[in-house]
């Protein structure tokens, strides 16, 4: 091994990446060469670095940006390749075709660890989210339902089924549930309203196109006079469709 090939393993030794005879031929090439030592030294700290468990997740964009880059870099016509030296190692030719290899590494493992960890942390937090939504909704649920002073309404719908209203006024709320034998169609919903006397219904809530139960707390209910339930299109109406209200739950 030459002194220029030796130099050039660097990299390669410090990696891990040379065989058992390019080993034991460089390691005594370090015995005598304070430069070697100290990159070898250097390159070693920053790989531990690198792998060390506070290294930040690659943010999302990594694997899309470098790509982009490839994509505009404009590339060089192969070469005429260089006549090697009588006598001479490939030992530089080898330390390339390392650091190539563990280049293309860093960045196919860069871009699928980014692409992973963005799905799984969306993954994570739509659950979390989902979750926590579905706890306030179970015990807002079981304050209503355990208030002493619940009141339970029912009343039948037009077409079969029954909406109950559970109120009660200390929580101002009610648990409404709606079970029709026939579901809507398609584009069609059920609005739900709080009707006060003569002044104007407001809207309580729209369930799901074409949906034929629900459960769910409406806000505000006692007080009123009247819950009611009409068939409307599936975004929704700014008051209910004449002709089509399907039941109505006396409060008073």
């Amino acid at each position: 091994m030459t002194t220029t090939d030796a130099h050039a393993l660097v990299g390669a030794y410090a990696l891990d990446a040379l065989d058992d005879l390019e080993r034991a031929a460089f390691e005594r090439h370090l015995l005598a060469c304070d430069g070697c030592r100290t990159e070898v030294d250097e390159l070693r700290e920053t790989a531990s670095r690198l792998a060390d468990s506070t290294w930040s997740v690659p943010p999302p964009k990594l694997r899309t940006d470098v790509l982009a880059a490839i994509g505009r870099t404009r590339q060089l016509p192969p070469g005429e390749p260089a006549r090697p030296q009588p006598g001479a190692r490939d030992g530089v030719a080898r330390w390339r075709r390392y650091a190539a290899g563990a280049a293309a590494a860093v960045l196919l493992a860069a871009g699928a660890g980014a692409a992973t960890w963005a799905v799984q942390e969306q993954r994570v937090r739509e659950k979390n989210t989902a979750v926590a939504a579905a706890e306030l909704r179970e015990a807002r649920t079981q304050a209503i339902l355990a208030a002493p002073d619940l009141v339970v309404r029912t009343a039948p719908m037009i077409g079969g089924g029954r909406v109950t209203v559970a109120s009660s006024a200390a929580q101002a709320a009610s648990v409404v549930s709606l079970r029709a034998e026939r579901a809507p169609a398609a584009d069609r919903a059920f609005q739900l309203w709080t009707i006060r006397g003569s002044a104007r219904p407001v809207d309580a809530g729209l369930l799901p196109a074409g949906e034929a139960a629900a459960a769910q707390v409406v806000p505000g209910v006692p007080g009123n006079d009247v819950f009611a339930v009409s068939v409307e299109p599936a975004t929704g109406s700014a008051q209910p469709t004449a002709g089509q209200i399907v039941a109505q739950v006396p409060l008073t």
